[in-house]
């Protein structure tokens, strides 16, 4: 992938060896894109050549972002690219009491969350600007709306998120660019596995469906939107009353579906 084919665009995808961010490159594929997809871990090879069998190119550039070399090589890997859509999704989780957790897993969140999607941020807006076109879409969370005990980096990462790409919105408003954040619920992938969360009431019950949340997400890119909620009714009403209810209501009640050994079994699920 050299340049790009003058009849399709190129949509960059992080994250996108499962989950939200598989879903959501197939969105992109399916729609017309060819692909720019990355994820730190093994299966990433096998994604794009599923991907491929939509009939869109695919380049898999294998990075961890939580190491800013590997944000360089994924930012290398687009010289001579137009990205006409760039989706921030890489996200990782961390479940426990703060006070018991590894200082190290911490500033692991932090370091994909944000300061990865700063960084990567930074250049793919600018050639965007520069060019008077394109769209920037990160994957928050709705967790970004409320505290969160017993996942308190994440949620405060999320919020972090949340916040950035809504300054970026208003910053390039008048610059032909988009900004979308959307903000899925409890996703069925491996996110709550990967947080040590299965024994919460949280990792343990009902999930969204990753596709139908990638699905939503690409409809709030498709006509411009600013943020959407994406996934079930559930979370949807979820993100309707978090904008009414207050702090400490919406803490307490984080903490009852977070709380270590809270849930009825192991489980898995995904906000990323």
């Amino acid at each position: 992938m050299d340049a790009n084919d003058d009849s399709k665009p190129l949509a960059l995808v992080t994250g996108a060896s499962s989950g939200i961010g598989y879903e959501l490159a197939r969105q992109f594929a399916e729609h017309g894109y060819d692909l720019l997809v990355n994820a730190e871990d093994d299966r990433l090879d096998h994604a794009a050549q599923r991907l491929r069998e939509t009939g869109a190119e695919v380049r898999a550039v294998r990075a961890d972002l939580r190491d800013p070399a590997g944000v360089d090589h994924l930012v290398a890997a687009t010289t001579g690219l137009t990205v006409d859509v760039a989706a921030l999704n890489a996200g990782v989780g961390q479940g426990g009491a703060f006070a018991d957790t590894d200082l190290a897993d911490d500033l692991s969140v932090i370091d994909l969350n944000v300061t990865s999607t700063v960084r990567l941020a930074k250049p793919l807006l600018r050639d965007m600007v520069a060019r008077g076109e394109g769209s920037l879409v990160f994957t928050s969370s709705i967790a970004a709306t409320m505290p969160g005990p017993f996942q308190s980096v994440y949620n405060a990462s999320k919020s972090f998120v949340q916040s950035f790409a809504q300054a970026l919105q208003d910053e390039v408003k008048d610059t032909g660019v988009s900004v979308t954040a959307f903000m899925p619920g409890p996703t069925d992938t491996d996110f709550f596995r990967r947080a040590d969360m299965g024994d919460t009431r949280i990792g343990a019950g009902p999930k969204d469906d990753p596709a139908q949340v990638a699905e939503q997400a690409y409809e709030a890119v498709a006509k411009g939107r600013t943020k959407a909620v994406t996934g079930s009714l559930k979370t949807k009403a979820q993100g309707a009353a978090n904008k009414i209810l207050p702090d400490g209501a919406k803490a307490a009640a984080h903490r009852k579906m977070a709380q270590p050994g809270s849930g009825d079994g192991p489980g898995g699920g995904d906000r990323e």
